[in-house]
């Protein structure tokens, strides 16, 4: 086989290889050019050692077409060299080839007294090919490989067989512990660069944030406070963002980033903007704790149910919140001095598609496995109760 037809046998296996790295670590990469030369030094000392013993050789032709096959392969691989399983599994095969084949160069007696096989230590290329491809455990599977062809070739094996065996074995099998330890250093090294231009990245963008985003957010909330009313709720809700991201852009650890955005909240806290004017925030003294998305569902339906009170209760009508935890459910009762309701006024909204009470407030409830009651006194005004049950608060907080 000669050199073309090699290189046409590995072109017809390439599509078959698998991609080749190129994010290897510096000392991987050196170790792939040692390979490439330690290959065409090793078949020219394999050439010179058969040139030397020429005169005990019983088929000197046979051991130069043996020669002529490693040293095609020689070229391929240094001209375009392949680093894959499927080459360096053709290069072993080679290898382990010349050495079997040497029974066909030399006499029984030359090889039982202990004479160098035809490849000589060109098979060491392959095992160092394979414990840089698939570190220890690929080095010392190929040195066995290369081991088991020899005291094949040998049948009763000498001091030499069983040297260069262990040889084989140690090298493939410290080179390759070797470069998974490159390997290992080289991913923790590249992740620890990559948390540190994350670490970076984050505090330039604290920098910007907290020069524009978080002044602006808290000059909101003084003003909001200041002139009361709508401003005073939409005070209330920087303040809130404000405080999220400031934890997010802060130092603080990723439990506590997981705590401040999808935590527990305080529902008095939550509620505190809906409290101005004609609204009344009545709330205990301990935290009322309730999961982020919990919360913030229950403040849209405060929202709604105060809405409702300004537009329907009537002039000088008053209302109050009140937060309530008996441990059993977790409640926020809504009731208004204004006019009540009419009887079969909510199925009437309903029926002209004015869905506030409905889908608002009642609909978000039972989407949180609670529910909303609504009714009216006869010396008027209006109460809607919600509840939820704490079991289901802790299902969702589990979830």
């Amino acid at each position: 086989m000669g050199v073309m037809g090699v290189a046409r046998s590995v072109d017809g296996l390439a599509g078959l290889d698998r991609p080749v790295r190129t994010d290897e670590h510096s000392v991987v990469r050196g170790l792939w050019r040692a390979v490439d030369v330690f290959r065409v030094l090793a078949l020219a000392y394999a050439a010179y050692s058969l040139w030397l013993r020429r005169d005990e050789v019983a088929n000197l032709a046979v051991g130069v077409a043996i020669l002529a096959v490693l040293a095609a392969w020689t070229v391929v691989q240094t001209v375009q060299p392949r680093r894959t399983e499927r080459a360096y599994a053709i290069e072993l095969v080679l290898g382990c080839a010349a050495i079997l084949a040497t029974r066909l160069v030399d006499h029984d007696w030359v090889i039982t007294g202990g004479a160098k096989t035809v490849p000589s230590i060109w098979p060491s290329a392959a095992i160092v090919g394979w414990a840089i491809l698939r570190g220890w455990r690929g080095g010392v599977l190929a040195a066995s490989a290369v081991a088991a062809a020899s005291f094949l070739e040998v049948i009763h094996p000498t001091g030499n067989t069983v040297t260069n065996s262990i040889f084989g074995l140690l090298l493939g099998g410290c080179l390759g512990y070797c470069v998974d330890l490159a390997r290992a250093s080289h991913a923790t090294l590249a992740e620890a660069m990559r948390r540190d231009a994350a670490r970076a990245e984050r505090d330039r963008l604290a920098r910007t944030v907290h020069d524009g985003v978080l002044q602006t957010l808290a000059y909101i909330h003084r003003r909001g406070q200041d002139l009361g009313g709508d401003a005073a709720t939409l005070g209330a809700m920087a303040a809130e963002q404000e405080r999220i991201l400031r934890t997010l852009v802060s130092r603080a650890d990723l439990g506590e980033v997981s705590r401040v955005v999808s935590g527990d909240a305080d529902l008095r806290v939550l509620l505190g903007h809906v409290e101005r004017d004609v609204i009344h925030l009545v709330v205990p003294g301990e935290p009322v704790l309730v999961p982020r998305r919990v919360g913030a569902e229950l403040v849209a339906a405060v929202e709604a149910a105060v809405d409702n009170v300004r537009k329907h209760a009537g002039p000088g009508a008053e209302a109050w919140v009140l937060v309530d935890d008996d441990g059993a459910h977790v409640g926020v009762t809504i009731r208004d001095s204004g006019r009540g309701l009419a009887p079969g006024r909510l199925d009437e909204a309903r029926g002209q598609g004015r869905l506030g009470v409905s889908s608002s407030i009642t609909g978000r409830l039972q989407d949180l496995g609670g529910s909303a009651t609504l009714r009216s006194g006869s010396a008027g005004g209006t109460t809607v109760e919600l509840r939820i049950p704490s079991r289901r608060i802790r299902d969702q907080r589990e979830d």
